[in-house]
C-alpha cells in the first residue's frame, strides 16, 4: 500500500510593478478573471509538477498578461486554508517589474493598469485585498 499525502495546491501570484523607459513608476497590473471566482486579482497561477515556483510565475506572466517579467523579490507566502474559496492553496507572491504594458491573455477577461490610491480593495477576490495591503505597507503607498 502506498502513501499519498494530501497537501495543499502550490500556486504563485505577482504584483507586477510597471514603469516606462525612464524609470517612472505607472502603476500595478490587476486582471478581471474570466471564471470563478469572479472579479479582480493578481495574476498568477498553478506550479506545475517539476517547475521551480519562480519559473512557474514568470510563465503565469506571459501567458496571462502578456509580459516577460523580471523578480525582483518575494514578498511572502501566503497559505490561510480559507483564501481561496475553491480548495486550499498555498501562494509564494512576487514583486516584479516590467516595461510593457500588460495585454489581457488565458485567463484574464481584462487587465488594468492601476496606480496604488486607485485600486478598490473591496473588489478583489481571493486574499488578494491582504497580500496588496502588505505589499504597499513595505512600499510606503
Amino acid at each position: 500500500m502506498s502513501f499519498t499525502p494530501k497537501t495543499p495546491y502550490l500556486t504563485t501570484d505577482g504584483i507586477v510593478e510597471i514603469y516606462d523607459k525612464d524609470e517612472n513608476f505607472l502603476g500595478i497590473v490587476l486582471i478581471e478573471r474570466k471564471y470563478p471566482p469572479l472579479g479582480f486579482a493578481l495574476p498568477g497561477g498553478f506550479v506545475d509538477v517539476g517547475e521551480r515556483v519562480e519559473d512557474a510565475l514568470v510563465r503565469e506572466m506571459r501567458e496571462e498578461i502578456s509580459l516577460d517579467v523580471e523578480i525582483t523579490e518575494l514578498l511572502g507566502i501566503y497559505s490561510d486554508p480559507s483564501r481561496d474559496p475553491r480548495f486550499h492553496t498555498a501562494s509564494a507572491v512576487y514583486i516584479a517589474k516590467a516595461h510593457d504594458l500588460p495585454k489581457a491573455a488565458d485567463d484574464a477577461k481584462e487587465v488594468h493598469l492601476l496606480r496604488p490610491k486607485e485600486i478598490d480593495l473591496s473588489k478583489l477576490v481571493f486574499d488578494h485585498a491582504q497580500i496588496l495591503q502588505d505589499y504597499f505597507k513595505k512600499r510606503g503607498f
